[in-house]
């Protein structure tokens, strides 16, 4: 029986785990009414991250509340922290920078005005199947 070295097996688990918490952010933009989600498997487009995740809000108040539910569940339930957040105070796209996870949180005009989407169009998506809450 062949042995997977460790450090293989460490890689995996963490690329395995940054799948873990991109899907647990998209589900909690979900329950708070996040729209238009998508994944992006960025891990065979670029060495920086692993996966982004896109959502719209609706307005600047739904997009805080979206981020710091993102980031409490993330805390709380995956013992993860974020390392920085970009766009907090302007309110029109929210960048959350967990290291291998970023999560941006748009408005609609700045997510159509960036077109991110189209920008990583060589990325993987991920098709997102939101649990219902309770489940």
């Amino acid at each position: 029986m062949a042995t997977i070295p460790a450090r293989q097996t460490s890689i995996t688990a963490n690329k395995n785990r940054a799948y873990e918490r991109a899907l647990a952010a998209a589900q909690t933009a979900y329950e708070n009414k996040g729209r238009d989600i998508l994944l992006l498997d960025l891990r065979e487009v670029t060495p920086e991250f692993d996966f982004f995740v896109m959502v719209t809000g609706g307005s600047v108040r739904q997009l805080h509340a979206i981020s710091e539910e993102i980031d409490h569940t993330l805390e709380e339930n995956l013992h993860d922290h974020r390392l920085g957040v970009e766009g907090y105070q302007q309110g029109g796209w929210i960048v959350l920078d967990y290291g291998d996870v970023i999560i941006h949180l748009f408005d609609e005009k700045m997510r159509d005005y960036y077109r991110l989407d189209d920008l990583w169009a060589q990325a993987k998506r991920i098709p997102f199947v939101p649990t219902e809450p309770g489940r």
